[in-house]
C-alpha cells in the first residue's frame, strides 16, 4: 500500500522565459512524491478558465485525483512570472487575487488529510485570511503520526509572524533555505551558528526534523537529536525552480519509509540536483532512475 502523500494549497503556472509550466510548491512536492511511489493528491483552488482546465488535464495525465481540486467562479487560476538570473535561480511575481486564496473547507479535503501520512504546506496560500483558516484547520485535522511538513518558501513578503509561528506549532517538520534562515533568526531572537539555531527552533516549536538547503553549498538536516550534512553535487543549472520541492519529496518519502538519515539525505540532494538540470519545477523523468534505495518511473 502506498503511502498517501498530500502538498496543500496553491497550484499555479510559473510564466517561464521557455513557456508556462505548472508549478506551485505544494503542487510540485506532490509531483515528485508520486514519482517516488506516494499515492499523492493536492488540495487547491482553481479558476473556472482556460488555466484551470489545464491543471485539471494535467492532474489526469498524472493520475491524481480531482476530488480536491475546488473550483472557483470569481477568482482566476493562479499565475506567478519568473525570471531567471544568469544562474538560474528564479525570481516570482505571483499575481494577486488567485482561486487558491480562497481556498474552502470540504467534505473532501478533511478526508483527505486524515487519510494522509504526510501533509506539506507553506507560507505563501496563507497570505489570504480564507485559505489562512482553511490550511490551518486541515493541518490540524492530519493523524497525530502523520508527517506535517512547513515548507516555509517565503515569497514578495506574503507572510507575518503570526502565520510563521502557527504554522511551526502545528507542524512536525521544517524546511527552509539560506535566505530564509536570517528572517526566523530575526523573528526569534535566535543565536549562534545555523545548527544552533535550528535546534534552537526544534526545542521552542517541538519539531522532529529541520531542514536547511544551501544551494551548492549543501543542505544540513537535524532529525531527532542526530544530523547530517550533504554537499552538493555539481551539475550544470539550468534553473533552480522545484528544486527545493524535489528535496522536500525525497526527504519525506525516505522518513516515510524510515530509511537511515544518511541515505535519505543524499537521495534528497540527488533528486534536487537532477532538477536544477533541467527546465522547470517537475521536469520528465526518466523511464526508470534509482536515488539511493528509492525508486521512480517516470511518469509524466
Amino acid at each position: 500500500m502506498p503511502f498517501a502523500v498530500v502538498g496543500l494549497g496553491e497550484v499555479l503556472w510559473d510564466l517561464l522565459p521557455s513557456g508556462a509550466q505548472l508549478g506551485g510548491a505544494p503542487t510540485n512536492f506532490a509531483g515528485h512524491a508520486g514519482a517516488l511511489g506516494a499515492a499523492a493528491s493536492v488540495i487547491t483552488r482553481i479558476g473556472h478558465d482556460l488555466l484551470g482546465r489545464q491543471v485539471l488535464e494535467r492532474f489526469t495525465q498524472m493520475r491524481w485525483p480531482v476530488s480536491t481540486v475546488q473550483m472557483d467562479i470569481a477568482h482566476p487560476t493562479g499565475t506567478a512570472a519568473v525570471a531567471l538570473s544568469a544562474a538560474g535561480v528564479p525570481e516570482f511575481k505571483i499575481a494577486d487575487d488567485a482561486a487558491w486564496d480562497y481556498l474552502q473547507m470540504t467534505e473532501s479535503a478533511l478526508r483527505s488529510v486524515r487519510a494522509a501520512d504526510a501533509i506539506c504546506f507553506g507560507s505563501l496560500a496563507q497570505r489570504h485570511p480564507t485559505s489562512r483558516a482553511t490550511i490551518q484547520q486541515l493541518v490540524a485535522a492530519a493523524r497525530p503520526e502523520a508527517l506535517r511538513i512547513f515548507d516555509i518558501n517565503l515569497r514578495q513578503r506574503h507572510y507575518s509572524q503570526e502565520v510563521i509561528e502557527r504554522s511551526l506549532r502545528l507542524a512536525s517538520v521544517l524546511k527552509l533555505n539560506e535566505a530564509e534562515l536570517p528572517v526566523l533568526q530575526e523573528m526569534f531572537a535566535l543565536s549562534g551558528d545555523a545548527a544552533a539555531q535550528l535546534e534552537q527552533l526544534a526545542q521552542a516549536f517541538e519539531l522532529t526534523t529541520l531542514v536547511l538547503t544551501r544551494g551548492p553549498a549543501g543542505s544540513l538536516i537535524y532529525h531527532h537529536g542526530a544530523w547530517s550534512e550533504c554537499a552538493s553535487r555539481p551539475v550544470r543549472v539550468v534553473d533552480t525552480v522545484g528544486a527545493g520541492d524535489a528535496f522536500t519529496a525525497a526527504l519525506t518519502m525516505g522518513l516515510l519509509r524510515k530509511l537511515e538519515l544518511p541515505r535519505v539525505h543524499a537521495a534528497a540532494e540527488e533528486l534536487a540536483g537532477f532538477v536544477c538540470s533541467r527546465a522547470g519545477a517537475m521536469p520528465r523523468l526518466p523511464e526508470k532512475m534509482q536515488f539511493v534505495g528509492m525508486e521512480w518511473e517516470g511518469r509524466r
